[in-house]
């Protein structure tokens, strides 16, 4: 077994010290020690859902209860077309029914959904309180749960609504992987080849060497990949917190992947499914603008396809893609900008990508049945 490894995200440049630790390892729910120095005070709130309560959540309370901090819980639906409102609201009215003050802090323990409303909840209750993230899905350890975006879906656009709200802490407990269905842990995998792309063109091709090694869940490779996608996306972020430049290459395939999101309805795909889908758009609108070349689309195409993950999009007029996709967050004066590839490991934002050739990827890469 490794040993546990910690990297920082650096917000220390700001004029309030709000770096934190992500530590990476197997059975760190049980690591009392880790927790306790990012706990204000013995009280706090956990928010997990229907699917991970039975798994990990007496781990955790008892652990917490060990060290003499009281726990109230709170357990939502599972499930993408559960990050609303209403939902949002379940947390509020848990966290005013225990009189919970601004030093209460709330752990997310759960994926993406879970950690991304449980910031917003953290973020908006007494106008900010300290919050934790536990994940436990590959995406959510990879990608979600560091760098304080936190927010919902709308019905018209995914995460159009939300704030920045840095944790205290990620705590990426690799052994609750051995419970995630298959599915989503390829769903991880599409955020982790994510970084290869925009980032390390050496981690791309260690993936591409690999991937039989994570599909299998071996403990080394995925310690690896979790450590390597947290060191590229806290250097991102330690850089450009409020994604106002270098932060948006973090999207890539994320313009089209939303649009899939919303068209095909909140929970039909994986947010890794759609993003999969939308990283080969990206890649093939990079190819036909002659950033990068057609070999490389192919073995960006290879590795999906090799991960189980989807390689079309799904079968929906071109309209109702640029339709979801003039609501993406990148969006600037009505533009569509989007992250495009100038090779395998470097990313850039672009503006004014022609209609027409916009419209070749589109007919090019989604289903035809």
């Amino acid at each position: 077994m490794k040993a546990i490894e910690s990297v920082r995200v650096r917000l220390d440049v700001c004029p309030e010290n709000r770096s934190y630790p992500i530590h990476i390892g197997q059975d760190l729910l049980t690591r009392v020690d880790l927790l306790l120095p990012h706990l204000p005070t013995r009280k706090a709130a956990i928010v997990t859902n229907t699917t991970v309560a039975p798994l990990y959540l007496d781990r955790l309370r008892a652990t917490l209860s060990e060290a003499g901090v009281e726990t109230f819980v709170v357990i939502l639906p599972d499930g993408e077309q559960y990050k609303n409102w209403e939902t949002l609201n379940l947390i509020f009215n848990a966290l005013l029914e225990h009189r919970c003050e601004r030093k209460t802090p709330l752990i997310a323990l759960g994926g993406g959904v879970i950690g991304d409303l449980t910031g917003f909840a953290a973020a908006s209750y007494l106008r900010g309180v300290p919050f934790i993230q536990i994940p436990t899905t590959l995406l959510a350890q990879v990608d979600s749960s560091v760098g304080g975006k936190t927010g919902i879906n709308h019905p018209l656009g995914k995460n159009m609504i939300g704030a920045f709200h840095q944790p205290q802490l990620v705590l990426a407990d690799s052994s609750t992987l051995t419970t995630l269905p298959d599915r989503e842990l390829r769903a991880g995998i599409a955020e982790v080849i994510k970084y290869g792309l925009i980032y390390d063109a050496d981690f791309f091709d260690w993936l591409e060497r690999n991937i039989t090694q994570l599909l299998a869940r071996d403990a080394a490779a995925v310690q690896h990949a979790i450590r390597r996608s947290c060191e590229i996306k806290a250097e991102i972020v330690s850089l450009d917190e409020r994604e106002s430049g270098l932060r948006a290459l973090l999207n890539l395939g994320h313009t089209f992947g939303h649009a899939i999101e919303n068209a095909m309805g909140y929970g039909a795909w994986l947010h890794g499914e759609a993003v999969a889908a939308g990283t080969i758009m990206a890649a093939d609108l990079s190819s036909r603008l002659e950033r990068i070349t057609q070999q490389d689309v192919e073995r960006i195409r290879c590795l999906f396809e090799k991960t189980g993950l989807p390689i079309q999009g799904p079968r929906i007029s071109p309209e109702r893609y640029l339709e979801s996709m003039q609501l993406d967050k990148k969006v600037e004066g009505g533009t569509i900008r989007f992250i495009l590839l100038n090779r395998i490991g470097e990313a850039a934002l672009v503006n004014n990508v022609s209609a027409s050739v916009l419209s070749e990827t589109l007919s090019a890469c989604i289903a035809n049945e």
